[in-house]
C-alpha cells in the first residue's frame, strides 16, 4: 500500500467515524456524564449517506490498489519486496480498518446496548388518578441512541412510571406520577440531555 493509499485508507477511516458521530456522541455524552454536547452533531445527520458513500468507495479502492495483479514492470522491480513493510502497509492493516469501519458506519443500530436497562425500576404508585401520560416533540435525535439517552435520562426522575422516545417520529411518550413531578421538571431534563423540547400534547 503506497503513501498516498495510506492517505485514502485515513480519509476512509475519518469519513465512517463522522457519517456516525451523531449517534456516538451520545454514549460518550453518557460515558463521560456530559450530556450537554449530545447533540452537537445532529446537524450531521443529512450528510450520513453521502460519508457512508466515501468510506466504501475509499476504502475499495485501497483494497483494489492492496489485490490488483502486479504488472510487468512491477514484478522486475522486486526492490520493495526485499524490504519488510510497514505495518501499515500490509493487509492486515487495511483489514482492521476496514473492520473497524464497519463497525463504525453500523453504530447506529447498536448504540442503545451502551444505555442502561431500566426493566427493574421500582414504581410505587399511591393514586392511579395521579398518572398522567404526555408526549413530548423533541428536536434533534437521529438514531436509536438519541432516543436511548432520552429514555435513560428521564428515567432518572423521580415518580417517572415509563419511557418511550422514537427517533423516527422525534417523540418521547412520558407515563408519570403528578404529584411527584411536574411538566416542566420532565422538559428541563429533555433539554438537558442537549436534544430540544419543540412542543408537547
Amino acid at each position: 500500500m503506497s503513501e498516498k493509499t495510506s492517505k485514502l485508507v485515513g480519509a476512509g477511516v475519518l469519513s465512517a467515524v463522522a457519517a456516525s458521530l451523531c449517534c456516538i456522541t451520545p454514549v460518550l455524552a453518557l460515558i463521560s456524564g456530559a450530556s450537554g454536547v449530545a447533540a452537537s452533531f445532529s446537524w450531521m445527520e443529512p450528510a450520513r449517506p453521502y460519508l457512508i458513500g466515501i468510506t466504501v468507495l475509499v476504502l475499495g479502492f485501497a483494497w483494489y490498489q492492496k489485490i490488483k495483479p502486479r504488472t510487468a514492470e512491477e514484478i522486475q522491480c522486486d526492490c520493495e519486496e526485499d524490504e519488510k513493510k510497514p505495518f501499515m502497509q500490509t493487509k492486515t492493516f487495511l483489514g482492521i480498518v476496514t473492520v473497524f469501519s464497519a463497525l463504525m458506519l453500523a453504530f447506529p443500530n447498536y448504540a442503545h446496548i451502551f444505555y442502561p436497562s431500566n426493566d427493574h425500576k421500582e414504581i410505587i404508585i399511591v393514586n392511579a388518578s395521579d398518572i398522567q401520560s404526555v408526549t413530548f416533540d423533541i428536536k434533534g435525535m437521529t438514531c436509536a441512541g438519541c432516543a436511548s439517552h432520552v429514555e435513560n435520562d428521564v428515567n432518572k426522575l423521580p415518580g417517572i412510571v415509563k419511557v418511550v422516545a422514537i427517533y423516527e417520529e422525534a417523540t418521547a411518550q412520558v407515563e408519570f406520577d403528578q404529584s411527584k413531578i411536574s411538566l416542566v421538571q420532565i422538559e428541563e431534563a429533555i433539554n438537558g440531555t442537549g436534544y430540544k423540547v419543540v412542543g408537547k400534547k
